[in-house]
């Protein structure tokens, strides 16, 4: 890959490079299609990454379809389809990690601790890998988005980062590999949260700027669904991830929330301006 990817930058051709966890759906296709638009050449990985699982979480029970991924990566504009196999990315002794301070210590990284080192180290390797000019993440991961821009500044990486819009569902349900978990009723309820966001919009519309007054309502209108368990509402600073007291007219803030749906963990978020 590393070879391929250097004759590709010797040729004068710009390299896009697409991370995904497989299980491909229209958001990930959608993240294909930004990259062809901005690159000669691009590079879809597919890597199930144990770093960013913690403990409790099911690695082993990870949706997975590697001929189904192949199809829908090409078909989107695919040029390359890196699959490395666990032995490749961890050999053994395998001991370095990259870590982003304080904007990983806040929401997701409050409920999953280990979680964004090994999202920071999957990423900064696959950079050294495929050497792109180019990087495209979804909005959906807000917090992973803001962490990679952070971390590809700080160590100096030749490559943009390109962060795409949120894909939904026609009911308003952000796009996730992760839906597939979700029953019959459990997908039904999953829509709360988009309209928990839609909810704090029309607030925000409506001249509300305090926001713990936000923050309640969000909370009030999920504690409405039965199966839904809130782990955070978060009404915060888009680049810093810091929470919000006040919000001032002319700013924009990041909402977001994660959400158990039944046992299913689902993220989504909103920037917003006030």
């Amino acid at each position: 890959m590393q070879s391929s990817a250097e004759a590709l930058r010797r040729q004068g051709k710009s390299i896009g490079v697409v991370p995904t966890m497989g299980y491909l759906h229209e958001g990930h296709l959608s993240l294909i299609r930004v990259a062809k638009q901005r690159s000669d050449a691009v590079i879809t990985t597919i890597f199930v990454n144990p770093a960013q699982f913690s403990p409790n979480e099911d690695l082993s029970k990870y949706p997975r379809d590697l001929e189904r991924d192949k199809k829908l990566a090409q078909s989107a504009g695919t040029d390359i389809l890196f699959v490395p196999d666990l032995q490749e990315i961890y050999p053994p002794g395998y001991s370095t990690f990259v870590t982003v301070e304080h904007l990983t210590s806040v929401l997701e990284g409050e409920v999953r601790p280990t979680h964004f080192r090994g999202v920071t180290t999957i990423v900064a390797k696959l950079f050294n890998i495929t050497k792109p000019h180019i990087a495209v993440f979804g909005q959906k991961d807000a917090q992973q988005a803001v962490v990679i821009q952070r971390m590809a500044v700080d160590l100096n990486f030749d490559t943009q980062i390109i962060i795409a819009p949120i894909m939904r569902e026609a009911d308003g349900l952000a796009m996730s590999s992760r839906n597939v978990y979700l029953s019959l009723t459990e997908r039904s309820a999953s829509i709360v949260l988009y309209e928990s966001l839609k909810l704090a919009e029309k607030l925000i519309r409506g001249g509300e700027r305090k926001s713990d007054n936000i923050r309640s309502e969000m909370n009030n209108f999920l504690r409405l669904t039965p199966s839904a368990t809130v782990d955070y509402v978060s009404i915060a600073d888009p680049s810093t991830l810091q929470e919000k007291s006040t919000l001032a007219p002319g700013e924009t803030v990041l909402v977001s929330l994660a959400v158990r749906i039944g046992v299913t963990r689902l993220i989504d978020n909103a920037l917003i301006n006030v």
